[in-house]
C-alpha cells in the first residue's frame, strides 16, 4: 500500500542520512555559540535572552560560512548523492552572486532541518529504552537534582513504549516529508540560473574558440612542415647519387622542418594538457626569413620584400600573420608546384599589409578554399583585419591587411 511506502522506500533513508549529516554539521556552530555567548556583555546575555542571543549568533555564523566555496561543493554533493540529484546540470560551485546566495540559503535550510531531525532521531531510541525500563521499575528517569520521575509499574504503563514506537514511525514519515520538501527546495535554489547558463555558454564558447585556435596551429605548422618534408625527400631521393651537396641541404631542411613541427606540436599538446612547462614560444614575423629559406630549400623560388619595422608589430598580430604567411607558402608548394612565389610585407603606422602571389600551377585548383583558407580568415577576423584570396590575372593572390591601435580608426 502507498501509505506504507515511506517506511520501505530507500529514498526515505537516504533523506534521513542527508538530514543527519546536516545535524552533524550543526554541532560546531552550537559549540561556538556555547563558548561565545558567555563572553558577550552581561546586558546582552540576560537569563531571559540567553537562548535568543545564542540562536541568533549561531544563525549569523552559519549564514556567514554558507558562502564558502567548500561549503557549496559539500552541499551540492550531498544533494546529488542523497536527494536523488534533483538538479543534474547544477554546477558544484555557482559562478554568480545570485547563485551563491541561493546555495547559501539551501545550506542553512539543510543544517536547520538536520538539527531538528537529528535531535529527535537521537532522543527517540533513548526515550523508548527508558519507557521499557519504566514498565518494570516504575521509574522513568531522574532529573539533574536527583529526583525521580515515576510512572505506575506493570501493565498500567505498558502503553508508554507503544506510543513512543508509534512516534518513531511518525518520525520516519516526517523524515520522508522533510526530505521531499528539501529536495524541492534544492531544485529551485540550486538549479542553474539564467546568469549561470550565460556564464557556462561563455566558458563553452571560449573552449571551442581555443580548440579552433589549436586546430589552426596544428594545421598551419605541421601541414607546412609535412609539405616541405615531402618535397625535400623526393628531391633528395632523385639527387642522391648525382648531387650530394643538394641532397645534404635537402636532408638538413627536412631535419629543421621536422624539429620545428615537433616544437609546435609540443606547444599545442601542452596547451591541451594545461601544462605550464614545456611550451615552446610561438613564432612571430621575426622568424619569417627562416621560413622563407626553408621554403626555398624545398625547391620553390621565393622572392621577398619585407618593409618596415617588423619588431614594432604587436605580438598577437605578429604571431597570427606569421601563421597566415606560412599557410600561404604551404598552399603554394602543395597546389601550384615549383612556381615562383612573391611575398610582400609592409609595416606602416599601426598597420600591416601582406601579399603572397604565385602563378596558377598544374596542381589541384582551389576554388572555394579548404581548412587553410578558413583558418586564415578566422585569424584575420579575430584581429579585426581584412583578407582576400583568389585568382587574379592568372595568379593566386592572398592579401592581408591588419590595423591596430590608431590604425583601426582610419
Amino acid at each position: 500500500m502507498r501509505i506504507f511506502g515511506p517506511l520501505t522506500s530507500k529514498a526515505t533513508y537516504r533523506r534521513w542520512v542527508y538530514l543527519v549529516l546536516g545535524g552533524a554539521i550543526s554541532v560546531p556552530y552550537l559549540l561556538f555559540a556555547a563558548v561565545a555567548v558567555p563572553s558577550l556583555p552581561p546586558f546582552l546575555v540576560t537569563p531571559e535572552r540567553v537562548v535568543v542571543v545564542g540562536g541568533l549568533l549561531t544563525l549569523a555564523v552559519l549564514a556567514g560560512t554558507a558562502f564558502l566555496p567548500a561549503v557549496h561543493v559539500l552541499e551540492s554533493t550531498a544533494v546529488r548523492e542523497l536527494l536523488d540529484d534533483p538538479v543534474p546540470d547544477a554546477p558544484a560551485k555557482p559562478h554568480t552572486l545570485q547563485g551563491r546566495l541561493r546555495a547559501a540559503v539551501m545550506y542553512v535550510l539543510h543544517v536547520g532541518a538536520g538539527f531538528v531531525v537529528s535531535f529527535f532521531s537521537l532522543a527517540a531510541p533513548v526515550a523508548i529504552g527508558l519507557s521499557v525500563n519504566a514498565v518494570f521499575t516504575g521509574e522513568l528517569f531522574r532529573t539533574g537534582e536527583g529526583d525521580a520521575v515515576t510512572v505506575p509499574a506493570g501493565w498500567a504503563s505498558a502503553w508508554l513504549p507503544v506510543v513512543l514506537l508509534f512516534g518513531l514511525v511518525l518520525l520516519v514519515y516526517a523524515v520522508s516529508v522533510t526530505g521531499g520538501l528539501l529536495r524541492r527546495a534544492a531544485a529551485g535554489l540550486l538549479g542553474t540560473t539564467a546568469a549561470d547558463r550565460i556564464a557556462r555558454l561563455e566558458r563553452r564558447t571560449e573552449q571551442l574558440a581555443e580548440r579552433n585556435r589549436l586546430a589552426r596551429e596544428l594545421h598551419d605548422s605541421v601541414g607546412h612542415a609535412l609539405s616541405v618534408v615531402t618535397l625535400q625527400a623526393g628531391a633528395a631521393r632523385r639527387t642522391l647519387r648525382t648531387d650530394p651537396d643538394f641532397t645534404e641541404r635537402a636532408l638538413g631542411a627536412i631535419e629543421e622542418s621536422a624539429r620545428t613541427a615537433l616544437d609546435d606540436l609540443d606547444h599545442v599538446l601542452g596547451l591541451l594538457r594545461e601544462e605550464a612547462a614545456g611550451r615552446a614560444p610561438q613564432p612571430t614575423l621575426a622568424a619569417l626569413p627562416a621560413l622563407l629559406e626553408t621554403t626555398r630549400l624545398a625547391g620553390t623560388d621565393v622572392t621577398a620584400d619585407l618593409g618596415g619595422d617588423l619588431a614594432a608589430v604587436p605580438p598577437v598580430v605578429s604571431r597570427e600573420v606569421y601563421r597566415i604567411l606560412q599557410e600561404c607558402l604551404t598552399n603554394a608548394v602543395r597546389h601550384a608546384g615549383r612556381v615562383p612565389v612573391t611575398v610582400v610585407v609592409g609595416v606602416a603606422a599601426h598597420e600591416l599589409r601582406a601579399r603572397v602571389a604565385n602563378p596558377l600551377g598544374s596542381g589541384p585548383r582551389r576554388s572555394g578554399g579548404g581548412r587553410g583558407l578558413r583558418g586564415m580568415a578566422e585569424r584575420v577576423a579575430v584581429l579585426g583585419g581584412e583578407l582576400s584570396a583568389g585568382p587574379v590575372d592568372g595568379r593566386w593572390e592572398v592579401v592581408v591587411r591588419v590595423p591596430w591601435g590608431r590604425g583601426r580608426e582610419r
